[in-house]
């Protein structure tokens, strides 16, 4: 067996185990829900090495694509915390959160990808292979900090045209310009982001 797979094999067995002491789910869930600081302590102390098992065996070993999952799920929970009454249907909940979480994950690694590939940053900014994951992820995070710098509106009118793929004319509505003006920004947008990807590539 190769050192992967064992690894795997071990993290497959690990997320099959139950939280180190047990807990009272509901009367715990049900302080969650009321906002209860401590009652999250307990519930990261109990659940977030667990999570990070589990999604380590779904993501066949990523640590990375793990890493960034659970932290998505976490946020998640917060969110849509409600009183559960055992703690099998507390873990079933928690377990689609992460796979709700990495399965965006990956839809949104794959449209920054495709928005790479439409200006061929992706097979002309790296000597590397295409399907290089390591180089795929360096462009993937060079992609969403030159967006972060970018001004609200101008990020937001790239992420509506090349994420969400909304047409030029339904942005030149929504924005009360014509659609010359509106390509006419993307075109220097995407100038914009391509000479910040390049120039993060440099740095490294």
């Amino acid at each position: 067996m190769s050192l992967q797979a064992h690894q795997v094999s071990e993290c497959a067995a690990a997320a099959e185990e139950k939280p180190p002491e047990p807990l009272d789910v509901a009367a715990l869930t049900r302080r969650m829900a009321a906002g209860d600081e401590l009652a999250y302590r307990t519930f990261y102390d109990a659940y977030f090495n667990r999570l990070s098992r589990y999604l380590l065996v779904v993501t066949a070993g990523d640590e990375d694509a793990a890493r960034e999952a659970l932290q998505s799920a976490l946020v998640r929970v917060v969110r849509h915390i409600k009183v559960f009454p055992s703690e099998a249907v507390f873990w079933s909940w928690l377990t689609l959160l992460a796979r709700s979480a990495l399965s965006d994950q990956t839809r949104k690694r794959r449209r920054y990808l495709a928005f790479l590939d439409r200006f061929t940053w992706h097979t002309r900014a790296q000597p590397t292979a295409p399907d290089d994951p390591e180089a795929d992820a360096r462009l993937v995070a060079l992609l969403e900090t030159s967006l972060e710098a970018l001004p609200f509106d101008e990020r937001r009118l790239v992420e509506a045209k090349y994420l969400e793929r909304r047409s030029v004319r339904e942005l030149a509505k929504g924005l009360t310009l014509s659609e010359k003006a509106v390509e006419s920004r993307l075109v220097r947008l995407r100038h914009k982001l391509k000479t910040a990807i390049l120039e993060g590539l440099k740095r490294e």
